[in-house]
């Protein structure tokens, strides 16, 4: 088990939300976790150091930020056990790159896409995009009155014409962690030809993940949500299935050669990383993963059920409070509604608490529209929240039902 009261002074905005009149209770980090001081001095050091672009020079300062910059590409491959770095891509963009270079060259008309239910909407609209285009459908897996999904639907929803199966670890609106082992075994059986992508943004920095052992054959995440920088994000791919899908974007380090007449590619992943990179984030990303590997993540993720279960337990007290879905297994968050009373003036209440969660539909609509809700509370938590954190959300949540109820 890890230390969270000790982690927290590892964080300069939570040292500093503490010395405030009321401590400020961050409980967003499903939205963008807070970021410790080394990575925080990584980007700075980059900056005052070594400031230089990557892979475009022969001078000292270049090799050396080339240098840490493809260490992070190395690490991020063994932090998942991809078998080399070479299946490793930096961007932003992970679904629409599948979704523009895998989809755009092997989808056809009347192929299967399937999702599921309790995707956010960054694993719907990609595909939406790419199957208009290409005349493809897409197919959802349902969802249970727990949060679940409906996997007894799963072999009836693949078929031959299924191409890919793109599935949320964990889902961001219910908590809900699939069983996406499970999954893969099933999809491997029943529709070999389809392709996996797992969006891993809300597991990356909460469960160990082997892509080796769990065979997806692309695993996305974000750098801001596993205490690293915004800017920056991870697709993996397995490099025969990255070897056959060309660029989407062009620009310069994506080539081998170019003429008037005819461009050729550069190999794998450079092909997919156009233009200058944002060095200083991928920098970032590096020390975060380095920081998680000197915390442990299963060691986080002990902490934070404790953290869950602390929450679960204090709004059972509240008679008004309505927690979304009860699934087998939940993530490190909670959704909440309020009888009678709209969530943005909860969570605006909250703010003048100087407690930190987010109120709306978290990105997820059709989540919102499978439960009959319109929004939710939702709390959210990571390395360093602590249980008086869940102590002065459930003071805030009772001082909003007297005032609004």
């Amino acid at each position: 088990m890890i230390d969270a009261e000790k982690i927290r002074n590892e964080f300069p905005m939570l040292v500093a939300g503490d010395s405030e009149t009321k401590p400020l209770a961050f409980l967003d980090s499903t939205a963008t976790t807070q970021k410790p001081a080394c990575v925080i001095d990584a980007m700075d050091d980059f900056y005052r150091e070594h400031y230089s672009s990557v892979k475009r020079g022969v001078y000292r300062l270049s090799a050396r930020t080339t240098e840490a910059f493809e260490a992070t590409r190395k690490n991020v491959a063994k932090f998942i056990n991809a078998k080399t770095e070479d299946e490793i891509v930096f961007t932003t963009e992970s679904i629409n790159l599948v979704a523009w270079s895998y989809g755009r060259k092997f989808f056809e008309a009347d192929d299967e896409i399937l999702i599921s239910g309790l995707e956010h909407h960054a694993n719907i609209v990609s595909w939406q995009l790419v199957a208009e285009m290409k005349g493809a459908k897409i197919k959802v897996i349902p969802v249970l009155d727990s949060g679940d999904l409906d996997l007894s639907k799963l072999p009836e929803l693949l078929t031959a014409r299924t191409k890919m199966v793109a599935v949320t670890h964990v889902s961001n609106a219910v908590g809900t962690v699939n069983p996406i082992a499970e999954i893969i075994r099933v999809v491997r059986a029943t529709a070999p030809q389809a392709k996996i992508l797992i969006d891993g943004a809300q597991s990356s920095c909460h469960i160990k993940i082997d892509v080796q052992a769990l065979d997806c054959d692309f695993f996305v995440f974000s750098g801001h949500k596993m205490y690293g920088p915004t800017g920056v994000g991870v697709l993996y791919g397995k490099y025969d299935v990255l070897d056959s899908m060309p660029p989407w974007h062009g620009g310069g380090e994506m080539i081998k050669n170019v003429t008037f007449e005819k461009t050729t590619y550069a190999d794998v992943p450079a092909r997919f990383e156009a233009g200058t990179p944002a060095i200083a984030e991928v920098i970032g990303l590096g020390k975060a993963i380095e920081w998680l590997n000197e915390k442990g993540v299963e060691n986080i993720r002990k902490h934070e059920e404790e953290i869950t279960n602390y929450a679960l337990e204090q709004l059972a007290t509240i008679p008004q409070v309505k927690v979304l879905g009860s699934p087998k297994e939940r993530g490190a968050l909670i959704s909440i509604t309020l009888d009678g009373i709209a969530v943005s003036d909860s969570a605006m209440i909250l703010d003048e608490e100087n407690i930190a969660v987010r109120s709306g539909h978290h990105c997820a609509q059709p989540v919102m529209d499978r439960f009959g809700v319109d929004a939710t509370l939702r709390l959210s938590f990571g390395a360093y929240t602590l249980k008086r954190d869940i102590d002065r959300f459930v003071a805030g949540i009772k001082r909003v039902v007297r005032l609004l109820a």
